[in-house]
């Protein structure tokens, strides 16, 4: 198996830098046909999106479109099903990326309450 960075996919999804874009279409491509195995962490997830949103000034839809190519392609993350659960919520809601995993996780762990000062976060976990 192989480790897959933040840099792999930025490079991947802006196309910004053509030798590296080309490097990372073909290891996706081996991903996708099943001729290797990739895998990375929740952490770089995060980190795509952040750079993505920050640095690139990404809106809403475009973040969601990558974030929602990248969980298609043939690459395990780490807790894979809450971080696809969390782009589907922060499509639907007005909330952060960061707070619709928080509430994919505590639902999912059967959290009885979410303790936070962020009254629309705690209004969304009690609905």
């Amino acid at each position: 198996m192989i480790f897959v960075d933040t840099n792999y996919f930025l490079r991947f999804l802006l196309k910004d830098v053509e030798n590296q874009y080309q490097d990372a279409k073909k290891l996706f491509l081996q991903a996708v046909r099943g001729e290797t195995k990739l895998f990375s962490s929740t952490v770089v997830f995060f980190e795509i999106f952040w750079v993505l949103r920050s640095t690139y000034k990404k809106d809403k839809q475009a973040l969601v479109e990558k974030l929602e190519m990248i969980l298609g392609l043939n690459i395990v993350f780490d807790q894979h099903q809450f971080l696809a659960e969390s782009v589907h919520l922060f499509k639907q809601i007005n909330l952060s990326l960061e707070d619709c995993y928080n509430l994919t996780i505590a639902r999912a762990k059967g959290a009885q309450d979410f303790k936070t000062f962020d009254i629309k976060l705690a209004k969304v976990f009690g609905s």
